[in-house]
C-alpha cells in the first residue's frame, strides 16, 4: 500500500512536471526594455571552453553593457583569456577587477567588490563557464521593466565530456530542472539559480548588499529568498544558457552533487525532504518487486513523458537519453540519501561544515 502511494505522488508530480515544461515557452515578441546593464562575473581557472563561453557574453546584441571579470589570483591563466576576448573585442567595456578576499564564500566575496565597481544600476551575475545565446542579455533584462520583479534568473543545461559529466548533465535536464518548473508552477518567490541572477542594484542594497550573504554556501538561494521577502517576484526567463561540466570521474560527480544535496537540505529542508517522495523510478521499482507491475508501468511511463519534456524544453532531446533516464535516477536517490547525512561538504578544494541555517565554516 505504501509503495502504491508513493507511486502515485510521483505520478502527481511528474504530470506537475509535464505542465510546467509545456508552459515553458519562449516569447516571439521583441524586448524592448533594454538597461544599461555591468555583467558581474567571478572567476577561478580555465577550461577548455572558457573562452567560448566568455566570448558568447561580449557578442550580446545589446545596446550597452559592460563585462566585469573578478580574479583573486594575480597568476590564474583565466587572465590569458580575457586579455585576448579584450584584444578581440575592443568595442565592449571589459574590465579585470582583482578581487582576493577573506569571505567564507570567497565567490561572494568577489561578487562584494565588483558590485562595487559596477556602472550601472542593473547587475547580472553568471559563473565564468556559463555559455549563452546572443539574445541573451535582451531577454533576461526585458523583464525588469515590472517593478514587481526584484530578481530574474534562468535554467540551464549541462555539456559534459565524459559519461560521468554526461550523467550529470542528465540529472539537471530530468531531475533538476522539472524541480524547478514545478516550483515554478505553484509559486513565483524565492527561486533564484545561480547560472544567472539579474536584478536592479536597489534590491540589492535593500538586503544589505552581497556582505549578508557572504557566509552562505547556497549564494542563489540566499540573494533569491531575500529579494523576494521584501514583496518582489522572482521571474524566470524564456531562455535556457549552457554550462560546462568537464570531463570529471564517477566520483568527481559523486562529491559535486552530494555537496549541493548538503546544501539545499540545510536551504531549504521542507522542499528536501517532500522531493524524496518525489523519486517516481525508485518507488516504481519497489512497487514492482512488491507484485504491483500495473502501477509501477504507469508511474515509470509518466516519468519519462516529464523526462522526455523537460529535455525537449532545454533544447536537449534524444532517445538515447531517455533510455537512461531511470538508470540516473537510481544514481539521484543515492545522492539524495547522501545528502541527509553529515554537514560536511568539499568545495574547491576546501572542507566546510555545514550550519543548520546554510552558513559555511572551516571543517
Amino acid at each position: 500500500m505504501i509503495a502504491q502511494i508513493l507511486v502515485a505522488c510521483g505520478i502527481v508530480y511528474n504530470l506537475l512536471a509535464v505542465a510546467g515544461a509545456l508552459r515553458f515557452r519562449r516569447r516571439v515578441t521583441v524586448p524592448e526594455f533594454t538597461p544599461p546593464v555591468s555583467i558581474l562575473k567571478p572567476v577561478r581557472g580555465r577550461d577548455t571552453q572558457f573562452y567560448e563561453a566568455i566570448r558568447s557574453h561580449a557578442e550580446q546584441r545589446y545596446p550597452e553593457f559592460e563585462i566585469l571579470f573578478g580574479i583573486a589570483d594575480a597568476a590564474d591563466p583565466a587572465h590569458i583569456d580575457i586579455a585576448r576576448l579584450q584584444r578581440e573585442y575592443p568595442g565592449v567595456a571589459i574590465r579585470v577587477i582583482a578581487t582576493a578576499n577573506d569571505a567564507p564564500n570567497q565567490k561572494v566575496g568577489s561578487l562584494e567588490i565588483l558590485a562595487r565597481e559596477a556602472r550601472y544600476g542593473a547587475m547580472l551575475v553568471n559563473d565564468g563557464d556559463i555559455l549563452v545565446d546572443a539574445d541573451y542579455l535582451a531577454r533576461v533584462m526585458s523583464l525588469l521593466e515590472d517593478d514587481n520583479i526584484g530578481l530574474v534568473t534562468c535554467l540551464y543545461r549541462g555539456r559534459g565530456a565524459s559519461l560521468p559529466a554526461r550523467a550529470e548533465a542528465l540529472g539537471i535536464a530530468t531531475e533538476f530542472a522539472p524541480s524547478v518548473l514545478v516550483a515554478r508552477l505553484l509559486s513565483s518567490r524565492g527561486f533564484a539559480l545561480g547560472a544567472t541572477m539579474a536584478f536592479r542594484s536597489q534590491e540589492l542594497d535593500a538586503i544589505g548588499g552581497f556582505a549578508s550573504i557572504r557566509e552562505f554556501l547556497a549564494d542563489d538561494y540566499q540573494l533569491g529568498a531575500r529579494i523576494s521577502a521584501f514583496g518582489k517576484r522572482v521571474a524566470l526567463a524564456d531562455i535556457v544558457v549552457e554550462t560546462n561540466l568537464g570531463a570529471g570521474a564517477w566520483l568527481d560527480v559523486w562529491k559535486h552533487q552530494v555537496r549541493w544535496s548538503r546544501t539545499l537540505r540545510v536551504s531549504r529542508p521542507g522542499g528536501y525532504f517532500g522531493y524524496g517522495i518525489t523519486q517516481a523510478a525508485v518507488w516504481c521499482l519497489l512497487a514492482a518487486l512488491l507484485g504491483h507491475p500495473g502501477i509501477a508501468a504507469a508511474g515509470l511511463i509518466v516519468r519519462l513523458a516529464a523526462a522526455y519534456f523537460a529535455l525537449r524544453a532545454l533544447g536537449q532531446p534524444g532517445a538515447m537519453q531517455l533510455a537512461a533516464v531511470p538508470f540516473r535516477d537510481l544514481f539521484g536517490f543515492a545522492v539524495w540519501c547522501a545528502g541527509l547525512t553529515v554537514n560536511v561538504v568539499e568545495w574547491r578544494g576546501c572542507r566546510f561544515r555545514l550550519l543548520g541555517d546554510g552558513r559555511i565554516v572551516a571543517s
